[in-house]
């Protein structure tokens, strides 16, 4: 690792610390927050979210009243990165946060503010289920990643983009793996401007790219074969979770939010070409295009086990190894249980 991949990293930890402990005597905030009273039955849920399509539980729940049905006031709440997601999650501002939120930055999370939250869902891509993608500009020559080596590189913000943009630069024989963070929004623009050569993202930004003629897909699924080091396994990057002070606050209503997003995932599964339409409320894609975009999978909490979860751990072991997690972290407690 650089000294300046080390720097970032510290960094990061240094901000989410920040407001993970305040200190009056040492009393740590996730401490505090365990504490408050229960919610009244019509006070918000806050549910954060990044823009992309891992979100489509959230916004489907509240779409088609999954959420109003079972009497729970839900409210989205946008963040410009996963990382301030996980950082609301932590200062209280928020009861929980959407699938698509990084797992890597939950985990930094959960490191610095011990039992901070409990996964409801996660949301695995492959190559099949696509959601990780690499893309370069229309008139791009390259036909491999491996084809980019000196060309400028760019990837979304925060430290698990950057991980994993790294990791698959290295993977495909790169020696210099720096790479220019940018917001999810302007990977498309940046493309057809010629600002960079290729882009590791996520949807529905290869959808938007290839549908406006602004960019090309070079390859999907690439976390899943470049980092778990198969195509087809479940690459859990992105999951749903409620905080540990919200479940602990009010059992009742958290309870009832996990099983009206249950529903929301099932209808999801049922009727994926439905459950699209609501992709362009809540992300940069337009609706004349959301036809196209390509949906990640989504496991509940009590199918994370078994075969599921060691995946999700060895890409946890992979935060372990490149020493972005301060020590191991295991996924089982992390985990809701009803």
């Amino acid at each position: 690792m650089s000294s300046k991949d080390k720097q970032t990293i510290d960094a990061m930890r240094r901000q989410i610390m920040k407001y993970s402990a305040l200190t009056l005597g040492g009393v740590a905030l996730s401490g505090m927050l365990g504490s408050l009273p229960a919610m009244a039955a019509d006070e918000e849920i806050l549910i954060g979210y990044w823009p992309i399509v891992g979100g489509l539980p959230l916004y489907v729940g509240i779409e088609k009243g999954f959420f109003k049905k079972a009497g729970l006031n839900v409210r989205a709440v946008k963040f410009a990165s996963t990382q301030q997601v996980v950082e609301g999650m932590i200062t209280g501002r928020i009861h929980g946060c959407a699938n698509g939120t990084a797992t890597g930055a939950l985990g930094l999370g959960a490191l610095t503010s011990p039992d901070l939250f409990k996964i409801i869902c996660s949301n695995p891509s492959n190559e099949k289920m696509v959601l990780d993608e690499f893309l370069v500009p229309m008139n791009s020559t390259a036909k491999s990643i491996g084809d980019l080596k000196g060309k400028r590189i760019a990837c979304g913000p925060g430290i698990q983009n950057v991980t994993m943009a790294k990791i698959i630069l290295e993977k495909n024989g790169f020696t210099e793996t720096n790479v220019i963070e940018l917001p999810i929004g302007q990977h498309v623009p940046s493309l057809a401007a010629g600002q960079i050569d290729g882009v590791y993202t996520l949807e529905p930004t290869g959808t938007v790219a290839r549908m406006k003629g602004l960019g090309k897909v070079l390859e999907t699924g690439v976390i899943a074969k470049y980092v778990l080091g198969d195509a087809n396994a479940p690459w859990f990057g992105g999951a749903a979770a409620l905080t540990s002070s919200f479940i602990n606050a009010d059992k009742a209503r958290s309870t009832q939010f996990v099983e009206a997003y249950a529903e929301a995932v099932k209808y999801i599964q049922q009727n994926p070409d439905d459950a699209r339409q609501y992709v362009a409320g809540y992300t940069g894609i337009e609706a004349a295009l959301v036809k196209e975009v390509p949906l990640p999978g989504f496991v509940m909490y009590d199918q994370l086990t078994g075969e599921n979860q060691q995946w999700f751990q060895k890409f946890y072991d992979v935060f372990t190894e490149r020493k972005i997690f301060s020590k191991p972290l295991q996924v089982a407690p992390l985990i809701y249980k009803a």
